[in-house]
This record gives structure tokens, sequence and C-alpha cells, in this order.
């Protein structure tokens, strides 16, 4: 069983929140969400906002109030395939939903989708977005940026 090394980032004013499914060898070596570089996720909300890629991400998530977090506290992973997780144990997302004013929770990733689907059941918006994972090679940096666009109608 592999325990969730990082912590949730959240303040007050975070509006949106994006869960993956579980962090990936590399975040949890590097000590950062989608810390593999192949991972697009800091370039799709980079374009989002028209900004550079943050050096400080966690500044420039608070900077546009989104919360990260993963819907997994814990689980049995084979590498960094979604496909292998078993024995999961969900995060309590009462700790952001409680102390923060999200308006939108968006699930990055099927896998993340599924699992927020089974162990959640919150009355707030929520949008199920492509995964930006490399292994997702149909969806171009162009398609990522045009759906992950919809969050900002939330902040």
């Amino acid at each position: 069983m592999i325990k969730h090394p990082l912590k949730p980032i959240f303040n007050k004013k975070s509006r949106i929140l994006i869960l993956g499914s579980f962090p990936s060898p590399k975040s949890r070596e590097v000590g950062m969400y989608y810390g593999n570089p192949q991972n697009r996720m800091w370039k799709v909300l980079a374009s989002i906002f028209d900004e550079e890629v943050p050096v400080d991400k966690k500044a420039f998530l608070l900077k546009h109030n989104i919360a990260m977090w993963d819907v997994l506290e814990s689980c049995e992973i084979v590498g960094s395939a979604d496909s292998t997780i078993t024995h999961e144990v969900p995060n309590d997302l009462r700790l952001i939903l409680d102390n923060a004013d999200i308006r939108l929770i968006v699930t990055a990733g099927n896998k993340a989708t599924q699992l927020y689907k089974k162990y959640n059941n919150y009355e707030i918006k929520h949008i199920a977005l492509p995964s930006t994972s490399p292994a997702n090679a149909t969806w171009s940096l162009e398609k990522l940026v045009k759906a992950y666009s919809a969050i900002k109608l939330h902040i």
C-alpha cells in the first residue's frame, strides 16, 4: 500500500478544486502534483491564464484561486498506471470543502472521475476533464487547453 505523501494545496479563497487520482512516482519524488515534466497540466494551466509555466506551482495555484489534491489517500498501484489501482482508500475532501469556497470540482482523467463518483456525492458542480498525462496522446495540448478553459468561468 502506498500512502499519498503530498499535502493538498488550497486556501480560503480557492474556488476550483482540481483532483487527480493518485500522484505518480515522479510527483512523489519531486514533492509536487504533476511532477513528471512530460505531464501537460502546468502547460495547460499556464496557457489558460496567459502566463509562463510557473516555477512556484503552489503560488501559481493560490494566485488563481485553484486548489489541488487527489481523490485517493492510499492505494496499490504499479508505476503510474491508473489502470492498476486497487485497494484504494479515498481522501476526505471535506478538509478542503469545509475550509474554502469551492464552486467547481474538476477531475483530471477517467480514473479520477470514476473514483470521485464512487466515493463522493457533494452538491458542488463537477466536470470531468481529460488526463494531461503523456499517455493520453489523443489529446493535443491545444485540445487540452480548450477543455480546461472551462475552469475560468468559475473563478
